[in-house]
């Protein structure tokens, strides 16, 4: 979630505009003018303004060239009436993010540019900090990693499309960002797009971006985060999801280096590095004819296999170090430390969930920790014994469902899915949470078992 600040003197408009932000989660904060807004750019940091062009004692885009001056990291999103287009776009060319019309046709459409703009408020400090270091780190020592990062190595400076292979969990987007930051186009951007988190027709005009009018609520031209990629990487997660219709258009991307914004007609250069990750046997959906044989070629120019963690235990503890450190910092409380019997009730795990299970167990641990150590008690995941328990607490988490005679391992996961999904009246996220589980690795189960 982003910390946005809405500018606009209309009283009306601004807490429009901030009540759907903050139903999305975001923290917003709200000023009548440009002044006011530089009083609370003075106070606190924001991701993202949104401002309006006309308001008193300092218009908007007096108040985005203060920003670009003094904090040119923030994005800005300008709101332009019917006859200001003109205005709008030389907003842009002075470095906004991009412009909406008013009045504002709905709030899905305020709600996914201000997710872009804080998305690429996100990237650029990737970026820095990519410049910072030499590398994004895969590995702490494991053997079974060797291998991967010695090809990943070799193939980044090369402009071949990578395929990331591997379960979910076991850090395909920390390998393609490491490509990135590897290869000659590190200081481009790095976008990336989930394939199994959008609808079909979601997913077309985020690759691609749209015209004004391509379809109902197009009210404006929007760039697609392919044209956000231009002379960086793109990385494309879970792409064995993309629809059938999809293949064909990206696949003409891949081929020809070229592309048309939906309702559009102007081609523009795709001049980007493919990255193509998946956890999902394409070979198989070659042969049963639900993926493009044309596509995966272009795709597995040079494929990648990445290892689970649990064939990576070398990995366990240092990955959970550097985990807590990043809840810990969250949190508000940088003290927090892994106590060595904590860290054995670690590496005896086997982590089905990969790094992302393993992620979500130091967060739970940290929440429950009442002081600056987490113990073995505070740990809550399949697989591992708490010393000291006279008993295991009860959960659904799949792999630790009552065994039944007679029963596979399989229908016992379906049951605890199904379970957890009645428990939270079908509300994803918490079910995976309850799961300890990621929300990536809960669709692909759904999906596995035909749950809608």
């Amino acid at each position: 979630m982003a910390s946005i600040l809405v500018v606009d003197d209309e009283e009306g408009i601004r807490s429009f505009l901030a009540e759907a932000l903050l139903d999305e989660g975001h923290h917003v904060e709200q000023a009548a003018d440009g002044e006011q807004a530089l009083r609370a750019l003075a106070r606190h940091g924001f991701e993202v303004v949104l401002t309006d062009l006309k308001m008193p004692h300092l218009d908007g885009m007096g108040l985005l060239e203060r920003l670009r001056r003094d904090q040119p990291e923030v994005e800005v999103i300008v709101l332009t009436a019917h006859g200001t287009v003109d205005t709008a776009l030389q907003a842009m060319k002075l470095g906004a993010f991009d412009y909406l019309q008013k009045p504002l046709s709905s709030p899905a459409e305020l709600r996914l540019l201000v997710a872009r703009a804080a998305e690429r408020y996100r990237l650029r400090g990737l970026a820095e900090a990519a410049r910072s270091e030499d590398a994004p780190r895969l590995s702490h020592g494991a053997p079974a990693m060797v291998e991967v990062e010695s090809a990943l190595r070799k193939v980044a400076p090369t402009e071949a499309t990578v395929l990331l292979l591997g379960e979910s969990g076991t850090g395909k987007e920390v390998a393609a960002r490491a490509v990135h930051a590897w290869s000659r186009r590190a200081e481009g951007p790095f976008v990336a797009i989930n394939c199994a988190a959008l609808s079909e027709n979601l997913l077309e005009s985020e690759l691609f971006g749209h015209e004004k009018g391509a379809f109902t609520g197009a009210a404006a031209r929007r760039r697609g985060r392919i044209e956000l990629a231009q002379h960086g990487t793109f990385f494309l997660d879970e792409v064995g999801e993309l629809a059938p219709a999809l293949q064909a258009k990206l696949l003409r991307v891949l081929q020809e280096r070229c592309f048309e914004r939906v309702g559009g007609t102007q081609t523009l250069r795709a001049d980007v590095r493919w990255v193509a990750a998946t956890n999902r046997d394409l070979l198989r959906m070659v042969s049963a004819g639900s993926f493009r044989e044309d596509l995966y070629h272009r795709l597995a120019v040079f494929p990648v296999q990445l290892p689970p963690l649990r064939e990576r235990p070398e990995d366990i503890a240092p990955l959970a170090e550097s985990l807590l450190h990043r809840v810990a910092a969250s949190l508000g409380r940088p003290y927090l430390r892994l106590d060595p019997s904590a860290v054995t009730v670690l590496r005896a795990a086997s982590w089905p969930g990969n790094v992302r299970e393993l992620a979500n167990a130091l967060e739970r641990a940290a929440i429950l920790a009442d002081d600056d150590r987490i113990m073995p008690e505070h740990l809550v995941m399949p697989g591992a014994a708490r010393p000291g328990a006279a008993t295991a607490p009860p959960t659904t988490t799949p792999s630790t469902v009552p065994a039944a005679p007679g029963r596979t391992l399989a229908e016992l996961e379906r049951e605890a899915i199904e379970q957890a999904l009645a428990r939270h009246d079908g509300n994803r996220r918490r079910a995976a949470e309850q799961l300890g589980i990621g929300v990536r690795t809960l669709y692909d189960k759904l999906k596995r078992y035909e749950l809608g």
